[in-house]
């Protein structure tokens, strides 16, 4: 059935499966009041969903971080990700799992939120930046990555103010990515996506010690990296860096991996799409088709 004709599109609220226009939760959610929740992105790639059990493990982590209460285990919560695409009629689409410390009076007292709410949604959703690859253009934000020491940059959390402010520097700028330093001046990542450069054949990309996530398609990524051969280094980089670079690319399970051409003007390499970048753009495609690497939707 084609994904594209006018369907009822459900999504999972508490335990009930319903309509998007009937699916909601309480303005006393500390999600909206607070920004008191976490969360996890997932796509699917012709019925196999990507990298499902390290997205709902990580979802867990930053959940036993912040100290909220899964609801389900992990076993159920595949088994809910899996039946909101199939009644959504998906084997491709983009999958969004919320999990927030519940519904409770004003106050930030985490006591008093009785139960978290947890809630998954689906739709149809092509990459960030557009199915065709292409180079995009980017620019350093005013802005700094939220320091390492104020909130672990490991947990995938709701509050993303500082990226949001830092896409409208991109917006107004008229570009399409905005990349951030942490709180010592080295390259940290764009607004939603890991950053990888390329000098001389090798690949380098920020540790996560330097304010980054911990990203699933970053690993994807370095994984395909070693596996093609390529030097591969986790450690601090400068702009200085970024600039001189052969290649500079993006990672993120919403924009996929793409190409940065340009960043603040300056030209990246020769301004084209280059060769290590399309080795790997091209494993990372048959990865995300493979049955071995994520969960059929059956």
């Amino acid at each position: 059935m084609s994904e594209t004709k006018s369907l009822s599109i459900y999504a999972y609220v508490n335990g009930r499966y319903l309509e998007k226009d009937k699916a909601s939760v309480s303005i006393y959610d500390h999600g909206f009041l607070y920004g008191d929740g976490v969360y996890e992105a997932i796509r699917a790639y012709d019925g196999i969903v990507f990298k499902l059990q390290e997205h709902i493990d990580r979802l867990c982590e930053s959940a036993k971080s912040v100290k909220i209460e899964l609801s389900v285990t992990k076993d159920e919560l595949t088994g809910i990700v899996i039946e909101v695409l199939k009644k959504n009629q998906l084997k491709n689409g983009y999958v969004r799992i919320v999990l927030s410390r519940g519904a409770g009076k004003m106050g930030v007292d985490p006591r008093n939120c009785p139960e978290p709410t947890l809630v998954v949604m689906a739709e149809p959703r092509e990459p960030l930046f557009g199915k065709e690859v292409k180079g995009i253009a980017a620019m350093l934000s005013s802005l700094r990555r939220t320091p390492s020491w104020a909130l672990d940059p490991r947990i995938k959390t709701l509050n993303y103010l500082n990226n949001v402010l830092a896409k409208i520097e991109a917006i107004e700028a008229g570009v399409e990515e905005a990349i951030m330093l942490n709180e010592q001046g080295y390259v940290a990542e764009t607004s939603t996506e890991n950053i990888f450069v390329v000098k001389r054949g090798v690949i380098a990309t920020p540790h996560t010690s330097l304010g980054i996530l911990k990203g699933i398609t970053r690993d994807v990524v370095i994984g395909i990296a070693k596996e093609l051969g390529y030097p591969l280094e986790e450690r601090e980089l400068t702009v200085h860096e970024l600039y001189n670079a052969d290649e500079v690319f993006v990672t993120g399970t919403a924009a996929e991996i793409v190409p940065i051409v340009k960043i603040s003007g300056r030209i990246i390499g020769d301004g084209k799409v280059g060769p290590v970048f399309s080795r790997i753009i091209a494993r990372f495609r048959e990865l995300t088709h493979s049955p071995t690497e994520g969960v059929a939707i059956g």
